[in-house]
């Protein structure tokens, strides 16, 4: 099977099986998103929702936030870890987001990716899922995934990316990578599944073989 061949199958079996695809952190508009993913880096989706809320009740604007001292977002969020760097990256880029974008979360990338402890993959996270412009997020889970059935050789998330973003069609980059994480969680994770065990590997490596 060729790589565009199984790219194809991936996603027609991944339509099937996660024919909707709701946003795992909880959130209420671009800000609160773009804090609950920056939160979410070496943390789980779990554990941040279960953050999330006593930190939005103290302040879910940046208006708001930047008027809450650093040590007291991080008292709230230390369960999420790197506590310190995170609760600081929050206070400026709220600061940032009411001096130089009007109170609002910018919609472009570089300015997104300008923001401290906002790196590309949260930006596209962002840009995807709060404001609907095509991204491809891609995590180490992603990565290892792609890797797995083949879709990438890449060496690291930047050219998986690149490789992914080739192999499927622009309008399905929003949607498929939640499936895929999905997948994976359910499905295909480090240690469950061998790469030839859950329902994808066995259907790619038979039809591989």
């Amino acid at each position: 099977m060729l790589k565009q061949q199984r790219a194809d199958h991936v996603r027609n079996r991944l339509e099937e099986l996660y024919p909707e695809t709701p946003v795992p952190l909880d959130h209420k508009d671009a800000y609160t998103l773009l804090v609950a993913v920056l939160l979410s880096a070496q943390c789980t989706d779990v554990r941040v929702n279960q953050v999330t809320p006593a930190l939005f009740k103290l302040a879910d604007n940046p208006h708001t936030m930047i008027r809450v001292p650093v040590p007291e977002i991080q008292a709230i969020i230390r369960p999420c870890g790197l506590s310190p760097k995170k609760s600081a990256a929050i206070s400026e880029l709220s600061k940032i987001i009411v001096e130089q974008h009007g109170g609002n979360v910018p919609q472009d990338f570089a300015a997104l990716e300008a923001l401290p402890g906002v790196g590309h993959k949260t930006a596209s996270v962002v840009m995807a899922q709060a404001f609907g412009v095509p991204a491809f997020p891609v995590d180490t889970h992603i990565h290892r995934l792609a890797t797995r059935w083949k879709l990438t050789s890449g060496k690291n998330v930047v050219q998986t990316e690149r490789d992914l973003k080739k192999l499927f069609p622009r309008e399905s980059w929003n949607r498929l990578h939640l499936q895929i994480i999905f997948y994976g969680r359910e499905h295909c994770s480090a240690r469950g599944c061998d790469g030839k065990s859950c329902l994808l590997c066995r259907e790619l490596f038979a039809k591989t073989t």
